[in-house]
């Protein structure tokens, strides 16, 4: 049993680096943080897919008396999307929900997310697969609602 999981973990091990080395598409905003978090957050609900977290790291930081730039990240799904994602295999469920991260740095607002197509690198997902286009598609016009 022991070797099975070792075996397991060291071939599960390539996929769950994959995530390390996805391309980040970052969009530069005139909004704040606290702005263009709003502005994604409404676009979200706006296109009916659910908010599951909305996490402020740089509060969290301040609550153990650090500093760090305001930051927040979106955790939001659509389990039309997802599901078929999950289907076709449950480590997708490392990547899913989706994630947008919307930071300051050097003084300018930009929103960040992982590339679909890397988000699944490595995944028994195929690469064609019509949903991994929609989620592409939606990421993008979403993050375009909210930086505009």
């Amino acid at each position: 049993m022991i070797r099975t999981t070792l075996a397991a973990a060291a071939l599960a091990l390539p996929a769950l680096a994959a995530p390390a080395l996805a391309e980040v598409v970052t969009k530069p905003t005139e909004r704040t943080v606290y702005d263009a978090m709003n502005a994604l957050e409404t676009a979200v609900t706006d296109a009916g897919a659910t908010v599951f977290a909305r996490v402020d790291h740089a509060t969290g930081a301040a609550s153990v008396d650090m500093e760090l730039m305001p930051m927040e990240l979106l955790i939001f799904g659509n389990p039309q999307l997802g599901t078929p994602a999950l289907q076709a295999d449950g480590l997708a469920g490392l990547v899913l929900p989706l994630k947008v991260l919307v930071y300051e740095q050097d003084g300018q607002t930009l929103i960040a997310y992982e590339a679909v197509p890397d988000m699944f690198a490595g995944l028994d997902i195929p690469e064609d697969a019509d949903y991994l286009a929609k989620m592409a598609g939606a990421l993008d016009m979403l993050t375009d609602k909210a930086a505009n």
